[in-house]
């Protein structure tokens, strides 16, 4: 039994409408040599089991539908016995392969799907215990009672959601435009916190749906106190989300491939460029996509990829490649930014790329965790004013920290210039 049923019943709580746990004891699992009939559940699981009815009854008992580990269903039954006090589920059926007397301290897991329908799942290995616990903020000393989704940890959530994405792609490698965009939205599922305004269908929208509702039930409280943040923390964020999600889908794609090694050298070189190239392509993208939808949040006109004399083509052109066309437009109203997650040694590429702006500042958004002083002095000769997210600024040299502009500093100048003040 490997690891994918500890996610499995992950996921299986997740999409249900309600979960209990518990370790299975001597008693349930007959290593007592006794004779008691199925698990022994506790009575917090009364409503789980038999919903709002009235256990008035001496015995009460109705059958569900109860399908294990994903794979096999049976057509057991909950019996409640009043005058014991017991709550008890039964009926496996002959041959079923998870009660014997080995199996005690297996954690058991149970999901109500339906009012007939169930799941259950037998987690044997002390890795796969621990990754469910630790899913939901669980002690071993919490279980045999209900299971308070609430508590799911946002590493968890992050790891469901990527997956939920993953495995509702069509494609191999979706558009980079579409992996920054499923990062946000990772981000704000998770952490309840969004600094693009981005809406539209959930992580992997399409399939299996009943996670993915799940996910969106379990998240909803994270939505409700969604707040704009700091764009300078939105593109750190966002960007180290988008990274978490590539690998994983590089995982995904390569990972078997890679485990079974290659036939020969050249095999191995060419699969290597191909996901190199990729990964360099995917990352100049990322940030271009990030910055748009921090634009878009503060309802910033511009154009991306706009085309400027000789064919150039700065990252951003505020407040529209119309305006700067327009030679009756205002210099002075025209800002330009180049976005460029390295820039130690591309920085000059932004000197020249708009004839019009030649004496106007040339802004440049990195995520370069520092440069030298002197590059800093070249740049600040050339008019090339920086923008880093703010904690990043801390990398550069302290002399010339103040030269540098934060991210939220550059939207607010833009929103000023754009205003016409």
């Amino acid at each position: 039994m490997g690891a994918e049923y500890s996610s499995r019943a992950i996921s299986g709580v997740l999409s249900g409408s309600g979960a209990f746990c518990k370790f299975l004891s001597a008693n349930d699992t007959g290593a007592t040599g006794g004779h008691q009939s199925g698990i022994l559940v506790s009575r917090s699981a009364i409503a789980l089991l038999f919903g709002q009815e009235s256990i008035r009854e001496r015995i009460l008992k109705r059958t569900v539908r109860i399908r294990w580990q994903d794979d096999f269903v049976t057509e057991s039954a909950f019996t409640w016995y009043e005058s014991k006090g017991e709550l008890r589920i039964t009926r496996f059926g002959r041959g079923f392969p998870f009660l014997k007397p080995d199996q005690t301290g297996t954690l058991f897991v149970l999901v109500r799907h339906s009012r007939e329908d169930y799941c259950g799942y037998f987690l044997e290995a002390e890795e796969d215990i621990e990754a469910f616990l630790d899913a939901f903020g669980l002690a071993p000393t919490q279980t045999n009672s209900l299971i308070d989704t609430g508590r799911i940890q946002p590493r968890t959530q992050e790891k469901l959601a990527i997956q939920e994405f993953i495995d509702g792609l069509r494609e191999d490698f979706p558009a980079s435009e579409e992996m920054s965009a499923a990062a946000r939205r990772i981000y704000e599922a998770v952490y309840g916190q969004s600094g693009d305004g981005f809406s539209g269908p959930g992580p992997g929208a399409g399939s299996r749906m009943g996670q993915a509702r799940a996910l969106s039930g379990q998240m909803e409280e994270n939505r409700n106190r969604q707040k704009l943040i700091s764009p300078d923390k939105s593109l750190i964020e966002w960007t180290n989300m988008e990274y978490t999600l590539f690998r994983a889908l590089e995982y995904a794609r390569y990972g078997e491939l890679i485990a079974g090694g290659f036939s020969s050298v050249e095999e191995f070189v060419r699969v290597a460029n191909m996901v190199l190239n990729r990964r360099k392509s995917r990352a100049g993208k990322s940030l271009e996509h990030h910055l748009c939808a921090i634009f878009d949040s503060r309802q910033i006109a511009y154009t991306a990829q706009a085309v400027t004399e000789g064919n150039k083509r700065p990252d951003f052109l505020f407040p529209s490649a119309e305006a700067y066309h327009d030679r009756s437009f205002p210099v002075e109203r025209l800002t330009s930014l180049a976005a460029k997650t390295t820039c130690k040694d591309r920085w000059r590429q932004v000197i020249n790329e708009a004839d019009r702006l030649k004496s106007r500042p040339k802004f440049l958004c990195t995520l370069q965790q520092g440069i030298s002083g002197a590059q800093m002095d070249e740049m600040q000769a050339e008019n090339v004013i920086l923008v880093v997210p703010r904690p990043y600024i801390r990398t550069y040299p302290a002399d010339r920290q103040s030269r540098i502009w934060t991210v939220e500093g550059f939207v607010r100048y833009v929103q000023e210039v754009e205003d016409g003040h």
